[in-house]
Formats: structure tokens, C-alpha cells, sequence
């Protein structure tokens, strides 16, 4: 829903400023950004008195979360994992907001992880910072041993990206879900794998 009012879009776009673990590898976490919930509600009432917003909890072990947000007359529905229940909350509305017009243009960072305290953030910067001064913020820390990325596995996860969205649109979001919860894939081979097994899904 790229037409969303500018006031929704800037209502979202203001409510995005926490963060919440995606995957946990050790000592360090993948975290994204997500709405702040203790400030979500003034932002999207001052663009729409009527907004709403309801969870799911498709799956507490792995956690896995549908959000329903309804705003600006239009209902969006997220769904996402994360590494606790809570943060699969947040980053189902996150996935929400991208119906409106709203996502996050930075690549999911790494950052030292501690269980008790949880994600250290405090280097990332502000999230309304441009996404250039984002990207200097996650650059600080140093990335856990993983493979690079290359334009194979670029292509591979944006195809696995596009049958995603029509894997929702057909119902399956959750199963396709599910299937993504340990990520994309390190190599183009674990990639290629995953999205075979979409397709398999999609077949169905």
C-alpha cells in the first residue's frame, strides 16, 4: 500500500525507533528496527483517531506472530519470528508497516548479546539518523564468521523475497514462515534449497 497518506506514512515512520533480535548466534544477535511500543499509540492516533491494531501467536516455540494493524482505513497484516515472543511481536507490526510504504532501509546489523541484558544497541546510533549514518552506526561492530554476501546470494534472497509475498497473498505465510526462521541461507547452495522448499509449499 505504497498510496498510504503521507501523515500514516510519517506516523510509522516515527514510531520506528527500537530494536529487536531477529536471530541470536553466540555472543552477538541480529537485530532490526521496530516500533517503539510505548510511543506507537501517540504517534498513529495523530494521523487516525480510529486506528487499531491485534496479535496472533501462531507458534510460541519457535515464536512466530501475526500483528493486524488497521489505519488510515486499510488493514495490513505482518507476520515474523524473532528470538523471543516479544520480539516476534515487534517485528510482525514491523513487517506490518511495509503494506503501508514504510520499512527500514538498513541491513539487519550485528551486535555483541548478552542473556540477561540482552542486545547491545548503544553503538547502532538514532534510527532517525539517515540510512548512511545508520550504516556507519552498524559497521562499529564487527560482523559474527558468516559467508559475504555475493550477487548470487543477493539474487537468491531477493527471489526468495518475491515468492514470500505471494506465498501470504495465497495464505501460507505461516508455513513459509517457518520455514524461513533460521534465515535465508549461508551459501547460494542453502538458499537455492530454501526456496525449492517454498516452492514445494506454494504447489501445495
Amino acid at each position: 500500500m505504497s498510496d498510504a497518506p503521507d501523515a500514516v506514512r510519517e506516523a510509522l515512520r516515527a514510531a520506528l525507533s527500537a530494536w529487536a533480535v531477529a536471530e541470536v548466534r553466540g555472543d552477538q544477535a541480529r537485530v532490526l528496527p521496530v516500533p517503539d511500543l510505548d510511543t506507537l499509540a501517540g504517534c498513529l492516533t495523530a494521523a487516525d483517531p480510529t486506528w487499531g491494531l491485534s496479535w496472533a501467536c501462531d507458534s510460541v516455540s519457535p515464536p512466530l506472530v501475526r500483528a493486524r494493524l488497521s489505519l488510515g482505513g486499510a488493514a495490513r497484516e505482518g507476520l515474523s519470528g524473532g528470538h523471543t515472543l516479544e520480539d516476534a511481536k515487534k517485528l510482525a507490526l514491523a513487517d506490518a508497516f511495509r503494506y503501508f510504504g514504510v520499512s527500514s532501509t538498513l541491513e539487519a546489523p550485528w551486535v555483541e548479546y548478552d542473556p540477561d541484558d540482552g542486545p547491545n544497541v548503544s553503538e547502532l546510533g538514532s534510527l532517525g539518523e539517515s540510512p548512511a549514518a545508520q550504516q556507519r552506526g552498524a559497521a562499529a561492530r564487527p560482523l559474527p564468521p558468516q559467508v559475504p554476501l555475493d550477487p548470487q546470494l543477493s539474487s537468491a534472497r531477493a527471489h526468495i523475497d518475491t515468492l514470500m509475498e505471494q506465498l501470504r497473498e495465497a495464505g501460507k505465510g505461516g508455513e513459509a514462515t517457518r520455514l524461513l526462521l533460521r534465515g535465508y541461507g549461508e551459501t547460494v547452495a542453502e538458499s537455492r534449497a530454501i526456496y525449492k522448499e517454498l516452492q514445494a509449499l506454494q504447489r501445495r
